[in-house]
């Protein structure tokens, strides 16, 4: 390809002709874009440490809604991603308990049902946080961050309804 040539098609590449064709094509692009970021896979922006190690204090991931689509439920061990406050503000937590669980803290260990949980999740900071017993109610899971060597007052954490879950991180 000569030089003329290859200008000319770069110019043709960055100021196409405004055909109907190249318009319609546009559109759906748009639209697909729109649809897909907005509703499938919505971008997030992470601002907290309450997740690490296992997530950064500061970043950014997507949140694939289609996780808890089509009756599909959380399980324990599970990083989702909840609605706190409005539509736009959700929280980074990980699944602890389901309905019907119990959870407590004693000296800074985790139990479900009595058992320390599976997983190197279940103990992935050191910790200090005592929590009496509760028993989480039908319709909701018990969220908790991985970063529990941070005091208990400055950490969100509790029970929140499945309705509230928005989907999972994309990693």
């Amino acid at each position: 390809m000569e030089r003329d040539d290859f200008v000319d098609a770069f110019y043709r590449f960055l100021f196409p002709k405004l055909t109907k064709a190249y318009l319609l094509r546009l559109g759906v692009l748009v639209v697909v874009t729109v649809g897909f970021f907005g509703v499938v896979c919505r971008p997030c922006v992470i601002d907290g440490a309450s997740m690490r190690p296992t997530y950064p204090a500061h970043g950014f991931v997507f949140c694939w809604r289609p996780a808890f689509w089509f009756g599909r439920k959380p399980k324990r061990g599970q990083v989702v991603m909840a609605r706190y406050a409005g539509r736009n503000v959700m929280l980074l937590k990980r699944v602890v308990a389901l309905e019907g669980d119990t959870v407590e803290f004693q000296n800074g260990v985790l139990l479900v049902n009595g058992k320390e949980p599976e997983g190197a999740w279940a103990h992935a900071t050191e910790c200090d946080w005592n929590l009496p017993q509760r028993t989480v109610e039908p319709g909701n899971v018990y969220l908790i961050g991985d970063n529990r060597s941070m005091p208990i007052e400055d950490h969100i954490f509790g029970q929140m309804s499945v309705k509230r879950l928005e989907g999972v991180p994309t990693w």
